[in-house]
């Protein structure tokens, strides 16, 4: 059983961990199936195994001296939820590292990876064209309805804010 990540709803489901054979955890020593499969910047080496609970108490930041984010769009002024995003909250698989959203002076839940058709198909299309910032990932709303296509070049990474629950897309190539 995954602990709750507030700002991560299906780390497992979008693929932040894996599941298989037992390994042994480089913060916990404890062996784990489930185990982190994305980013941690830090100085050292990059780990190999984390788990789930290690990066949910914070022990994994604190230990291995690092953070699973490195930058975010808009702005949260509570120093306790930029602490409980950079060290407690797993991060996404990108490819030039895409910036997480921040809407309502707090950190947006990542949903999942999507294409154009996913935001038709689950009628938020019309809302994202309304809250796209091409500012932030540098394409237009054109070519992301053109590119962001399944098996296609862009890769859109989508978000909810917890608080008024709009939703928010960041992109880049693939």
């Amino acid at each position: 059983m995954l602990p709750e990540f507030r700002y991560y709803p299906d780390p497992l489901g979008t693929g932040a961990f894996h599941q298989g054979a037992p390994r042994r955890c480089q913060c916990c020593g404890r062996e784990t199936e489930i185990w982190y499969a994305y980013p941690f910047y830090t100085a050292g080496d990059e780990p190999d195994c984390i788990c789930p609970d290690c990066i949910a108490s914070g022990a994994a930041a604190e230990k291995l001296d690092g953070d699973f984010h490195s930058e975010y769009v808009g702005s949260v002024s509570d120093p306790a939820r930029i602490e409980e995003w950079m060290k407690r909250t797993p991060g996404i698989c990108t490819i030039q590292d895409t910036p997480w959203y921040a809407h309502c002076d707090d950190f947006c839940a990542f949903v999942g990876y999507a294409a154009w058709e996913d935001l038709e198909e689950t009628g938020i299309a019309d809302e994202i064209a309304e809250t796209y910032d091409s500012e932030v990932s540098g394409f237009s709303l054109a070519d992301l309805k053109e590119g962001m296509r399944r098996g296609c070049c862009i890769q859109g990474y989508l978000f909810r804010c917890l608080h008024c629950g709009r939703h928010f897309l960041t992109a880049d190539v693939d």
